[in-house]
Formats: structure tokens, sequence, C-alpha cells
């Protein structure tokens, strides 16, 4: 993870949790093509499928930024 130089902010350069969810994941807004999809990075309102809420088994809230390899959860893979 480094600082983006830009807006000051933590970016996130590791996979992702396998159990991190977001709506962008199973709906595309205004159209088919994959410049549509949003990124990781811009999906909102995320959760856990661990525990289907905004927090993860270790009761600690979710997102791309949380969801690191530091937190006991986190899985990289099946």
């Amino acid at each position: 993870m480094f600082i983006h130089e830009d807006s000051g902010l933590p970016v996130v350069t590791m996979p992702p949790c396998i159990h991190l969810r977001h709506k962008a994941m199973y709906v595309r807004n205004g159209g088919t093509e994959p410049e549509n999809f949003p990124s990781d990075s811009t999906a909102g309102i995320c959760w856990c499928n661990q525990t289907q809420q905004a927090y993860g088994p270790d009761a600690e809230y979710v997102g791309r930024q949380e969801c690191i390899p530091s937190r006991e959860c986190y899985r990289e893979t099946y």
C-alpha cells in the first residue's frame, strides 16, 4: 500500500479479500461495456460474504481500503 500523491489517500495494491462484495460486482450502470463497470475503489457500499453485513467476522467495517492482509479474517484465495 502507498499514499496517492493527488489525494493523500492510501492506494490499495494487494488483492481484495475473497469475501469482500459490492453491488457493482453484480449490477452494471448504464450499459454492458467494460469501461462502464466501476473499479473496486469506487464501488460504494460493501459487505462481507461471510457475515452478509457491513462488518466482517472480526466486527470491523469492510471495504476495499479496510479488507487487507493485516486483518485476521482476510483471505486471498479459497
